[in-house]
């Protein structure tokens, strides 16, 4: 690999933003098709699939071969609220290899007896974000049914293109939502791109069942979503 082909990629990795080294194998030609690329490029429906698995590979196109070496940042979930469903959440979610962390400025909730071994955060949501924003490979799993809480996050994951963003509350309580939203700023088609109720529709009634398809939801997402370009790009 060519001295400025690692630093592309360097780069690209140091931004969290993905990135896909294509490799001709018969001729062993090589090129970085950065994110903003990926729409464009010629090899587009290849470079988005392996993207999607998050996994390098080998693929044919025009009768020529391509080893594809996939860079994907690590995927990251914000959860705001440390209640009874983000305590199974977080463990679930570590066994997906996903980078979890808890939020919320309530010490009584966001104590590491509730939670431990998981990056836990007993501050308002603004606060985190200053340190960690959010973006492409982020999903925001918003828990707590507190408005002060949950819409700050909110707000941050709709501008961001987060490629998940999951609420829990009743369908009046995500009604009341949308209105503040919509006073916000925000548009319809923006708003719409939250799930809310949070997960999948399996009768889950325990913060255990309520947790797993939420991950299911979110897997999903990750998995059919055009990682790499957000709608803007």
């Amino acid at each position: 690999m060519k001295l400025s082909v690692l630093s592309e990629l360097n780069a690209e990795r140091g931004k969290r933003s993905a990135a896909v080294l294509v490799t001709d194998l018969a001729s062993g030609e090589q090129r970085l098709v950065k994110a903003a690329q990926l729409k464009k490029d010629a090899l587009s429906s290849a470079l988005q699939q392996q993207l999607r698995l998050g996994k390098s590979g080998t693929v044919e196109v025009g009768g020529r071969q391509y080893f594809l070496t996939v860079q994907a940042p690590p995927v990251r979930i914000m959860v705001t609220g440390a209640v009874h469903i983000s305590q199974v959440l977080a463990p679930m979610a570590k066994l997906l290899d996903f980078e979890v962390a808890i939020v919320d400025p309530r010490t009584a909730f966001a104590s590491p007896e509730r939670f431990p071994d998981v990056a836990l955060y007993a501050v308002w949501p603004d606060a985190y974000l200053k340190q960690h924003p959010l973006d492409r490979f982020t999903a925001l799993v918003a828990l707590t049914h507190d408005p002060k809480i949950d819409d700050v996050a909110l707000a941050a994951a709709l501008k961001a293109d987060c490629f998940y963003i999951g609420a829990l509350g009743s369908t009046r309580t995500h009604a009341k939502r949308v209105e503040r939203l919509t006073q916000a700023g925000f548009t319809q088609a923006q708003i719409s791109r939250i799930c809310a109720p949070i997960g999948l529709d399996i009768g889950a009634a325990t913060p255990a069942e309520i947790a797993l398809p939420a991950l299911g939801q979110l897997v999903g997402a990750l998995r059919k979503t055009d990682m790499g370009v957000s709608k803007g790009g």
